[in-house]
């Protein structure tokens, strides 16, 4: 399984998350299996995506289109979003036996 963490400054949360929302059925015909969203703690306008993909091939496709990088523009993204392509390679789950 490949992953995109995709990080972006957006001018209104509320707006991006409608947008965002409304591609749901775009992306899993795309390829995604699940997301995450996370902002940061100083600035919630921050958005990091943590999305997991089918393959890297789908991935890269969905992530490079031009019909992406219009819907991002109206929904108010500003500037060029960090897009990193990852890997699991270990996953540890903590318990209090730990």
């Amino acid at each position: 399984m490949v992953h995109v963490l995709v990080r972006h400054k957006v001018s209104d949360y509320s707006r991006w998350k409608q947008a965002f929302d409304s591609h749901l059925n775009l992306r899993k015909h795309a390829g995604e299996t699940a997301c995450r969203i996370f902002h940061t703690v100083d600035d919630p306008r921050e958005v990091v995506l943590f999305l997991d993909w089918e393959g890297i091939e789908q991935a890269r496709k969905f992530m490079s289109s031009d019909e992406l990088r219009k819907a991002m523009q109206q929904a108010g993204v500003e500037g060029a979003p960090e897009v990193r392509y990852i890997e699991d390679v270990r996953t540890v789950h903590r318990t209090a036996a730990d």
